[in-house]
């Protein structure tokens, strides 16, 4: 079965970075629409950006320059470099990806920007 897995979260300053990253196993064929999104207590889950299969790029406006998106089709991969955090950053960040009419998630990293 097709699972994806992130890792790369933890704990970070205000102004640091992190990099984390989604690793999709259980199927051969690349997945179409990737992205991730993002839930922090209380609130509802938002989308973070997505990278779609032709290439586009969609960046919440709320991390557009901080944060960059990239994929690795032949890996079934895709990565968020998170520069300049900030405190409301701090939420469970989930990979999803999309096969066909199937949708999939990851189990979520905890990300927590705190001084």
């Amino acid at each position: 079965q097709v699972q994806l897995v992130e890792s790369g979260g933890g704990l970070v300053q205000p102004g640091g970075s992190l990099r984390l990253s989604c690793a999709v196993s259980g199927t051969i064929f690349s997945l179409n629409d990737m992205g991730w999104y993002r839930q922090a207590p209380g609130k509802q889950r938002e989308l973070v950006a997505v990278f779609t299969s032709d290439g586009s790029t969609n960046v919440a406006d709320s991390v557009k320059g901080r944060f960059i998106i990239s994929r690795d089709n032949v890996k079934n991969s895709v990565y968020l470099q998170m520069n300049s955090l900030k405190l409301e950053d701090t939420a469970v960040y989930y990979c999803n990806g999309r096969l066909g009419r199937y949708n999939y998630w990851g189990h979520g990293t905890q990300v927590t920007v705190s001084s």
